[in-house]
């Protein structure tokens, strides 16, 4: 009898000591599947997010009304072109390229309903290809206004939309990226030579009437104006970027017009490894004035054969970097020091911006 009693006690506890072993590997099992489980749901949140963000149709929807179809007659015919509805201090208006109204004896715009009304020049500015319409005659219920947010933020590699007319296909959407930021194109035909700066390169599909129609971030929100397209090419665009818009969106509502462009009064050519080459310098990159205008702000600081590698201490290392920087940072009657490289030694030098002539009629 002792016997039995003493096995059975030994068995109990043997049985117990598993039992609680077991219950603790339950417990850590359950603990694995709620942190698993945790993991899991964090991860969908992320998903539906980044997917919410990056919907198409959605931003599609929630844009179209907001673009218009712009047309205007000319000596030689008929142009149109795009633009969208923006708010600024409570008035409603419809901005654009300005080639798309340059030489127009009349204006209309066309909702993306189908209803057309006459509209009105605002404001002009050639050097930035900007143009702003007024549209008195449409009913408040017309206008759909956009958000134009800052371009600054903008990183090459992400994702752009445009939404226009080219070839007059009402409502078109492209989809594209960022490919480069602050480039420069020259303009002869209304801007008299001068370079239109910092704008935005992207593939974004861009056709003849697109012109004038927003350039969409991820999330639907304006950060340019489609541009211009380089002959002959697959995917090279280019855009307004938005800053110049909320820079200048004011002057042009009040105003008529813009005149915050920076002028240095001075002409030239990109360096490079032959360039340098051929005048026997020292550096590659940056800016080699040939001409100065006489009179201008430069006459008598800036010379022929000078390089001018940094502004306000900022490396330039081409005209792209220069036109943009005065674009971006500078207005007329600022000082502006300019460290330029002056046969082998290098020096700065301070120029007091003038502004651009006016552009040619």
């Amino acid at each position: 009898m002792a016997g039995l009693l003493v096995g059975a006690i030994v068995t109990f506890y043997i049985t117990f000591q598993r039992m609680t072993e077991l219950r603790n590997e339950v417990a850590e099992l359950q603990n694995q599947l709620s942190d698993l489980s945790g993991v899991q749901n964090a991860t969908y949140q992320n998903i539906t997010i980044y997917q919410n963000s990056t919907a198409l149709a959605d931003i599609y929807a929630s844009v179209r009304e907001s673009v218009v179809l712009v047309q205007g007659i000319t000596n030689d015919g008929g142009v149109q072109g795009s633009g969208f509805v923006y708010e600024s201090s409570g008035r409603m208006v419809v901005v654009t390229n300005y080639h798309v109204v340059h030489g127009t004896s009349a204006l209309s715009v066309t909702f993306s309903n189908g209803n057309g009304y006459s509209a009105a020049i605002l404001g002009t500015d050639p050097y930035a290809d900007l143009a702003v319409l007024s549209v008195n005659e449409a009913p408040a219920n017309e206008f759909k206004p956009v958000e134009i947010v800052s371009s600054s933020t903008l990183r090459v590699g992400e994702a752009v939309i445009a939404i226009g007319n080219p070839y007059g296909l009402v409502g078109s959407l492209t989809t594209g990226v960022v490919s480069a930021l602050g480039r420069s194109i020259m303009e002869e035909d209304f801007a008299g030579g001068y370079t239109i700066a910092n704008m935005i390169q992207t593939s974004t599909p861009i056709n003849p009437g697109n012109s004038g129609g927003p350039l969409l971030n991820a999330v639907g929100k304006v950060v340019g104006v489609t541009t211009a397209i380089v002959s002959e090419s697959q995917g090279l665009g280019f855009v307004v970027p938005s800053n110049t818009i909320l820079r200048e969106i004011s002057s042009l509502i009040n105003a008529g017009t813009y005149e915050g462009h920076s002028y240095l009064g001075v002409s030239g050519q990109d360096m490079s490894y032959n360039v340098a080459q051929d005048i026997g310098a020292s550096i590659t990159y940056g800016w080699r004035i040939i001409s100065v205008t006489s009179g201008g702000p430069s006459d008598g600081i800036l010379y022929n054969g000078d390089i001018i590698i940094a502004l306000n201490d900022n490396p330039i290392r081409n005209n792209d970097d220069l036109a943009s920087y005065l674009e971006e940072k500078t207005l007329p009657g600022q000082r502006l020091v300019l460290t330029v490289v002056r046969g082998s030694s290098t020096t700065d030098v301070s120029v007091i911006l003038g502004e651009r002539p006016p552009p040619p009629v």
